[in-house]
């Protein structure tokens, strides 16, 4: 990625190392939320892990697999502490726009063959899926969040959705290019194309909001362990799918039941 512009491209921190547990226990904040650049693994895990030993509850935004796996899930119940996640979605962005088509679908009767999500965008998150091997959970997590709302999910080689490339005059500017191919009634042949543009960088905040404000309602009221409501509502890749749908309603119910 050096031969990009230094303006755009990552660069290596001349900042040193700090401890970060020790940071945590002595600015004791609620919540931890994780927004590193896609592919963050090791990273990641090590931030989850310092919250555990901090004492502090964590939302993880990107999709690396933390809140969503049963290891982590147990660590974070067993000290007391909140975990919502994986991998955020946007506002209005590719993949619950996704989502909302293949409902309609299925609602309507109409029996899917193909579909791709194509995105392109100029920020520095795109320059950094460039580095293809970075890329297999967010495949596997945008995948999944559209496969999970049909009864009966696509043969793989029928279903392409990811990242498509990098665009530098595009910055902030994220375009999505959705294609869905089916069948109506009596097996008559339709498809539908679709072309989304959003500035990407502020499209998770109001979702993020949402899931701050659930995880310290669940803080307040000493829940522990993972929160399924809103982690199905906000996240691509929750441990339990449900439709957009069920998961608004479960989490206008949790609110319900923890305010004060």
């Amino acid at each position: 990625m050096n031969t990009y512009d230094e303006n755009i491209r990552f660069k290596e921190s001349s900042e040193k190392p700090v401890d970060v547990v020790k940071i945590l226990k002595e600015t004791k904040p609620d919540i931890l939320i994780n927004y590193l650049p896609v592919g963050s693994q090791k990273a990641t895990e090590y931030y989850a892990k310092s919250c555990l030993e901090a004492g502090v509850s964590l939302i993880n935004a990107i999709p690396v697999f933390i809140c969503s796996e049963d290891k982590f899930i147990k660590k974070f119940e067993e000290k007391g502490l909140v975990c919502v996640g994986d991998d955020i979605k946007a506002q209005l962005g590719a993949t619950i726009v996704h989502r909302y088509l293949i409902n309609l679908f299925e609602k309507r009767g109409i029996k899917l063959n193909k579909t791709y999500q194509l995105n392109t965008g100029g920020n520095t998150d795109f320059l950094n899926m460039l580095e293809r091997k970075r890329l297999d959970s967010k495949k596997i997590s945008k995948t999944s969040a559209v496969q999970s709302q049909l009864k009966k999910p696509l043969n793989e080689m029928n279903i392409h959705i990811g990242p498509s490339d990098f665009v530098p005059w595009q910055k902030d500017n994220k375009v999505c290019f959705i294609r869905m191919e089916g069948e109506l009634f009596g097996g008559v042949p339709m498809n539908l194309d679709l072309r989304l543009s959003v500035e990407d960088s502020p499209n998770s905040a109001g979702v993020m909001i949402d899931a701050i404000r659930c995880t310290k309602l669940a803080v307040d009221n000493n829940l522990k362990g993972y929160l399924k409501e809103i982690s199905a509502f906000g996240f691509k890749h929750p441990k339990i799918q449900y439709t957009d749908d069920k998961a608004f309603q479960l989490v206008k119910q949790f609110i319900a039941e923890n305010e004060t």
